[in-house]
């Protein structure tokens, strides 16, 4: 989840806090109680069809530069091994042209593993956006059908009662969610 997403959701969870108070004394249905639901943002992006079908399409998009990663960190063992064993035999010269060389495949394979980490979690978070909106659509479903007057994800402390993550889930899978 971006950072973005975290703080925007610990602040709807303080301010939602904040306001339970006076949103329980204003409640107009006359039993003063306050219908709460919680969702766990991490299960769903971690459990939810769609969530799964995103990181699998990651994985698949990214396969083959992951791959000349391990190449290319398979090759510098092997030119440290070689240095570490066989620099005591070699010439001045060949002892630093294999330390260059490696030094070369080094910085080559930090850069390469840099750009890969930094184009993988950009992918992850566009794919992830998506999946996070498309679970806020089906949140506000689910709370206007079953009249729920506050949904809160991501919070400190919550009852399992009024958890409705696994609702969610299932409408995302495009199941019916089950009504409590």
């Amino acid at each position: 989840m971006t950072l973005r997403l975290r703080l925007t959701a610990a602040l709807l969870a303080g301010a939602t806090i904040a306001a339970a108070t006076p949103v329980l004394a204003q409640n107009g249905n006359g039993a003063g109680a306050l219908k709460i639901g919680f969702v766990n943002t991490e299960r769903i992006l971690r459990d939810a069809k769609p969530a799964q079908a995103a990181q699998r399409k990651i994985e698949a998009e990214f396969k083959k530069r992951d791959d000349e990663l391990a190449r290319m960190a398979d090759q510098l063992k092997r030119l440290q091994d070689d240095l570490d064993k066989n620099s005591v035999t070699m010439s001045e010269t060949q002892r630093r042209n294999k330390e260059r060389e490696f030094g070369d495949l080094n910085r080559d394979f930090q850069r390469k593993q840099r750009e890969f980490r930094e184009d993988l979690n950009q992918r992850r978070n566009e794919e992830l956006a998506g999946v996070v909106d498309q679970a806020n659509r089906v949140i506000r479903q689910i709370a206007e059908q079953e009249k729920y007057d506050l949904v809160v994800q991501d919070v400190v402390y919550f009852s399992p009662r009024i958890d409705i993550t696994d609702k969610v889930i299932k409408a995302l899978e495009g199941a019916k969610p089950p009504t409590k």
